[in-house]
């Protein structure tokens, strides 16, 4: 994320960021790239809702995932943070502003 992001990727981001857990999860994998199983076994969650918030950060472009085969057999889904900095200040909410989409009424 070295661009300006546009009004949508910033909330989307921001969202992404409003969660303790999800903090918790960059948290671990500013350390290391890490597996699901073992993030969970540190954070003290299930792998369901591990997920979630794995998938919300990976939509909004903050980390990836990557499924591999370990020597056993098993297929283990690792996880890795992607560069990122979120500068923010009056200026860029106001330009990020004038991007968001409507969000249409259901």
């Amino acid at each position: 994320m070295k661009k300006q992001m546009n009004g949508d990727s910033l909330l989307k981001v921001l969202d992404a960021l409003s969660n303790p857990y999800r903090l918790k999860i960059i948290a671990v994998l500013h350390k290391d790239r890490q597996y699901v199983s073992q993030m969970a076994r540190e954070l003290g969650i299930s792998r369901p809702l591990l997920y979630l918030h794995l998938k919300k950060l990976e939509e909004a472009g903050l980390i990836q995932g990557e499924h591999e085969i370990s020597d056993d057999g098993k297929a283990m889904k690792y996880f890795e943070l992607l560069p990122f900095n979120v500068a923010l200040n009056a200026e860029i909410i106001a330009e990020a502003s004038e991007s968001i989409s409507e969000k249409k009424k259901e």
